[in-house]
């Protein structure tokens, strides 16, 4: 099995971290340096207006640097990016604050899984959702997560349904 690896090919600039109000989210067109939902936007265009990456040089972009999760297994969640930090999930309930320009780990949070868990579509998460200075998951083990976006420490974690029912 391979190890998980996300690769940044276009940076972003980084500013300190402000709340993100829904207001925000829903004007998030004006904010193209940020991929502030699943869908980039409120629209849900999965679109960006950022003119840096064109048809004419789309063929020169390298990458810029690797993280390297240390588990096995794969991504399928859209990471999020609030200026100038990259919010990640993973396999197994990993999540990972990065600086988008040099890749470096600020925080990681590690939600244990129960032994006997089932799991129907492999052992993957779907990703944040950001509202203010909190990031939202949804566990493997049937619970929802806020964190600190600044911290990555819980702010709370509430029961959402039985995991041993699959």
């Amino acid at each position: 099995m391979k190890r998980a690896l996300l690769i940044c090919t276009v940076c972003f600039a980084g500013v300190a971290a402000a709340q993100l109000t829904s207001n925000a989210i829903v004007a998030a067109g004006g904010r193209p340096q940020d991929w502030v939902t699943y869908a980039g936007q409120y629209s849900a265009q999965r679109f960006s207006s950022l003119k840096q990456v064109e048809a004419g040089n789309v063929g020169r972009l390298a990458p810029q640097w690797v993280f390297q999760t240390g588990a096995l297994g794969k991504f399928e969640a859209t990471p999020l990016a609030i200026d100038g930090i990259l919010y990640v999930t993973g396999q197994d309930n990993l999540a990972f604050a990065l600086d988008a320009r040099t890749g470096r780990p600020i925080w990681k949070y590690v939600r244990a899984l129960p032994e006997k868990i089932q799991v129907c579509c492999g052992r993957v998460n779907r990703g944040f959702a950001a509202l203010d200075d909190r990031l939202f998951m949804a566990t493997l083990d049937a619970h929802v997560v806020a964190l600190d976006r600044r911290t990555g420490n819980i702010l709370w974690d509430t029961k959402a349904a039985d995991y041993s029912k699959g």
